[in-house]
């Protein structure tokens, strides 16, 4: 288990922005990349976006594509999210995820997952 800790989240009127950012103590040699998912309130969590540690392939659901933008930095065993045009359905905690050696095709799971941090809360709010 890496520790991982979110951080970024907050209050945000619609089509307003936010950056999350995830920084990791460490890596799992054989991990993937790390994954950003979320869980509205009342809801199961679902997966948003991914990015590679090689390559730095990325992966969004389609609720969230072209709007939001994953990206990374190895050296900093660190990933962050960037969301624009923020929606309300948007509200909702959102967790920062460790893959394991393989993902899902054409999308990964849950639990495609080992690695989890505690989340940080995004609201958007008018």
């Amino acid at each position: 288990q890496v520790p991982l800790v979110e951080s970024g989240g907050g209050l945000v009127q619609p089509g307003g922005s936010l950056r999350l950012t995830c920084a990791a103590s460490g890596r799992t040699w054989s991990s993937v990349g790390l994954g950003w998912f979320r869980q509205p309130p009342e809801k199961e969590r679902e997966f948003v976006a991914a990015i590679t540690w090689n390559g730095g392939i990325t992966y969004y659901s389609d609720s969230v594509k072209g709007r939001f933008t994953i990206s990374g930095n190895s050296a900093k065993k660190s990933i962050y999210l960037q969301m624009n045009s923020l929606k309300f359905e948007d509200t909702a905690r959102y967790f920062c995820a460790e893959g394991g050696a393989s993902w899902s095709d054409p999308l990964p799971r849950e639990t495609d997952f080992g690695s989890w941090g505690q989340g940080t809360q995004v609201t958007v709010s008018s």
